[in-house]
């Protein structure tokens, strides 16, 4: 944790080119690696993504070392394509972010518990499949940690958990993914069952607070004592259904799904939400190219625009909530439309097969920093526009897996 930027760029520029050369996946072309565009777009993406961040710290253009929701986000989609193709590459990239993030006695470097941050417990996701592999303590140490973290985590009045101790009395659409699914999991794997009816109240006290009943979406969030300006007087909801933010909570749906025992009281409660969000979700997709905008309940408002990483989440989730049964066949046409038009409209493939996925908001919040984001339209639509942010290019990695099935 001493090295500096310039040592541990060196370092990382030479590990990952011995680890593309050994994967044996990549063409090379005068010096400069490129992308064989006979693999699956998922393979694909992830290679162009270690071209562009060749060290796991990378990614989400950081200079610096952050312990990230988005580089954990990313290292897991990584971990299914490895769980699907193999490359030895994926894994060792992955793990060796894991292993720069934390040291020998099982710290996480930059972490802090008492911020009670639901951002920083996503990234302890990649840990379970690193630990069950390698059994190496220091996994376990850091998953604990996280999981103490939950354990005193502020609650609303009504058991849910403040998205972070700086937004009081707040919970946010997308602090269920960053913090139920790891939740479930940890419960699952080492035999904590009674933790699964915390698990589902998550995602149930949210949906009653942030329900738009005039769309049938949720809000962006929900503020319990009304206390700041972006909430409503009468109901402490966000002003408007902000694409990502529904995202989030519709992949939390179909991953802690994954690790919530079938008998669980409230758990066809979550399915029922799915189902219900997926009736609606067509009405406001683009017909050309099947893609969701920004502020998804306002998709004729001037300014608006279709944005790359609320679609790939829906359609993720839908894709995936067919295969594990929760919603009807019929619905998978709904993320097949979205899976292609993202080919057809927002991949680019440069002339060394590198791929990149275009139009992805870069951030959105609420309150917070200055200028203050106040959950208006003019703020969701302004804020800014990037390619290969990894909030949208590593749902894409998971919805191009389903699709490939």
């Amino acid at each position: 944790m001493k090295q500096t930027l310039k040592d541990l760029t060196r370092k990382s520029v030479f590990l990952s080119m011995m680890l593309l050369a050994c994967s044996g996946i990549f063409a090379k072309s005068q010096t400069k690696w490129a992308v064989n565009p006979e693999l699956p777009m998922s393979v694909r993406m992830c290679q162009s993504e270690i071209i562009r961040n060749p060290e796991g710290w990378m990614l989400d253009f950081s200079t610096k070392l952050k312990w990230n929701y988005c580089h954990g986000l990313e290292c897991q989609a990584f971990l299914d394509v490895y769980d699907r193709y193999g490359g030895d590459y994926l894994y060792k990239y992955v793990k060796q972010f894991a292993d720069t993030m934390i040291n020998e006695n099982g710290r996480i470097y930059g972490y802090k518990k008492t911020n009670y941050n639901l951002d920083h417990v996503n990234s302890g996701k990649i840990l379970f499949r690193l630990y069950e592999r390698e059994k190496d303590p220091r996994y376990k140490i850091a998953m604990d940690t996280l999981r103490a973290q939950l354990a005193s985590q502020p609650r609303t009045s009504d058991g849910g958990f403040w998205h972070k101790k700086i937004y009081p009395y707040q919970m946010w659409l997308d602090g269920i993914y960053m913090g139920s699914p790891f939740y479930a999991q940890y419960a699952a794997t080492f035999n904590e069952p009674e933790d699964f009816a915390d698990v589902v109240s998550q995602f149930l006290i949210i949906a009653k607070h942030t329900y738009d009943k005039k769309t049938g979406l949720y809000r962006h969030a929900w503020d319990e004592i009304k206390a700041l300006p972006w909430s409503d007087l009468k109901t402490g909801q966000a002003p408007h259904v902000w694409g990502r933010a529904l995202g989030w909570y519709m992949m939390a749906i179909v991953d802690a799904l994954d690790f919530i025992p079938e008998n669980q009281p409230g758990r066809d409660k979550m399915i029922l939400i799915l189902n219900d969000l997926v009736k609606i979700l067509p009405k406001y997709q683009d017909q050309r190219t099947g893609a969701w905008y920004q502020v998804v309940d306002m998709p004729e408002r001037e300014g608006n625009y279709l944005e790359m990483s609320c679609t790939p989440m829906y359609a993720y989730a839908i894709a995936k909530g067919v295969r594990k049964g929760y919603l009807p066949e019929k619905s998978l046409s709904i993320a097949q439309k979205a899976y292609q038009g993202i080919l057809d409209n927002f991949i680019v493939v440069d002339d060394k097969g590198i791929v990149s996925l275009t139009r992805i908001c870069g951030v959105a919040g609420l309150g917070g920093r200055k200028p203050y984001r106040d959950g208006s339209f003019d703020y969701y639509v302004n804020e800014i526009v990037r390619d290969n942010d990894p909030k949208g290019v590593a749902p894409f990695i998971m919805l191009c897996l389903e699709m490939e099935r």
